[in-house]
């Protein structure tokens, strides 16, 4: 049999959309000044792992507007094969806005109805570009904004195991988009194919309808899932592997957190950096949780990321020099 051409380390799939932020605290009405960053959960972990240094892919569509030029411009600039990204001339670029309470209290309000992004289609998925990665990486969110890119998300899945593919599968719950038994329906069967899953605990215990983790963590892996690393915010993470022993992986204390927007993405992009460089699972997760940590350290979900050099100082518990 043919070895199969590497293009990327990892391509991902998803909708990235143009944020606000409001720099003062309260409602949105009593706000005036805001923040712009690009948005959208492939995206924070595509840069995250373009910054350690590996090749990325992304798929998507925009609207052929100015928000998705500047989007383009963006993802472009961090390093991400752009190639296959398609600008929409009639449906425009979503957009959200956050909104703050408190230091890490935000809320977002997304107005992404009929976006171009919802329009992703099975037709929108090049067989060739996706069999060229090492890696996959999928998440609940596209799946949830349109029977269409459903479809799309399906197909990526069916090239990935037609190729023996690895997929990465984030959950990424999103109640404001589904009902949580929808929910359900549809995600359950696309964790089934996905080789590693990385739910936050609510999340999994919400998708198995368990009170406790353990119960939840056992019917996945009756559902099919052995593969599950499962977020525990401030705590780390846990390594729950059929059967082996479930392992916590104490995550990395810091002083002042900034906010955890997107953090979970950013640990996804550290779990995968240590898949690509051969990793233990332990050690992958410490990856994660340093990346995490990452995150914390500033507002916005990507901004303040490292490289891998720097990623490594930090692992090995290397302060930077100030002075």
């Amino acid at each position: 049999m043919a070895t199969r051409k590497t293009e990327f380390d990892i391509i991902s799939m998803g909708e990235t959309m143009m944020a606000f932020e409001a720099l003062d605290y309260g409602p949105l009405r009593e706000n005036w000044i805001f923040r712009k960053w690009i948005g959208g959960a492939e995206n924070n972990f595509l840069i995250g792992l373009s910054r350690l240094g590996f090749r990325c892919g992304w798929i998507s569509r925009l609207g052929d507007d100015e928000f998705g030029k500047e989007i383009l411009r963006t993802v472009r600039g961090e390093g991400i094969d752009v190639s296959t990204v398609v600008f929409d001339d009639y449906f425009p670029t979503g957009v959200f806005f956050v909104e703050r309470h408190s230091e890490d209290d935000f809320r977002c309000h997304y107005y992404r109805s009929n976006s171009a992004a919802t329009h992703l289609s099975a037709a929108d998925i090049d067989s060739d570009y996706v069999s060229g990665a090492k890696i996959l990486f999928l998440t609940g969110i596209t799946p949830a904004i349109s029977d269409s890119a459903l479809e799309a998300v399906e197909k990526v899945l069916n090239i990935a195991a037609e190729n023996n593919q690895v997929t990465i599968f984030d959950p990424n719950l999103r109640l404001k988009l589904w009902t949580i038994d929808r929910a359900r329906n549809v995600l359950i069967p696309l964790m089934q194919k996905s080789t590693w899953v990385l739910p936050g605990e609510t999340e999994l215990r919400q998708l198995m309808d368990c009170d406790d983790l353990a119960a939840a963590i056992d019917k996945a892996h009756k559902l099919g899932l052995p593969n599950l690393i499962i977020k525990t915010g401030s705590q780390g993470a846990v390594a729950a592997i059929e059967n082996e022993p479930t392992t916590p992986i104490a995550g990395v204390a810091l002083k002042n957190p900034i906010s955890s927007m997107g953090a979970g993405d950013c640990f996804a992009a550290g779990f995968v950096a240590g898949l690509l460089k051969n990793q233990s699972t332990a050690e992958c997760i410490r990856w994660a949780n340093a990346m995490a940590a990452f995150s914390l350290r500033g507002w916005g979900p990507y901004q303040t990321l490292p490289d891998y050099d720097e990623l490594q100082r930090f692992l090995r518990g290397q302060a930077p020099i100030s002075r």
